[in-house]
């Protein structure tokens, strides 16, 4: 397995409009990130990130422990398929 990069973070973060996502950890934990806000890359670090995804439950994340990364389905409109 590849470590994840600060690049695809940053890609995946920035992205507008910013979809939701979903970190999962080596350890098997999910971490949500419902909202751009929730998430920084710390720049002195290298390869941490900072996730607030809950209040008073922050946390700081090693690039290299985030096995894959799932984004929320797009969802467009009022709810309904196309048809």
């Amino acid at each position: 397995m590849a470590a994840m990069t600060v690049e695809t973070i940053r890609r995946i973060h920035e992205a507008r409009p910013f979809r939701p996502f979903n970190l999962f950890i080596a350890d098997r934990r999910r971490l949500y990130v419902p909202h751009p806000e929730c998430l920084w890359v710390l720049c002195n670090v290298g390869r941490t990130i900072f996730i607030e995804a809950e209040p008073d439950a922050p946390e700081f994340v090693d690039l290299l422990l985030v096995a894959s990364i799932k984004l929320d389905a797009l969802r467009g409109g009022n709810g309904r398929g196309r048809r």
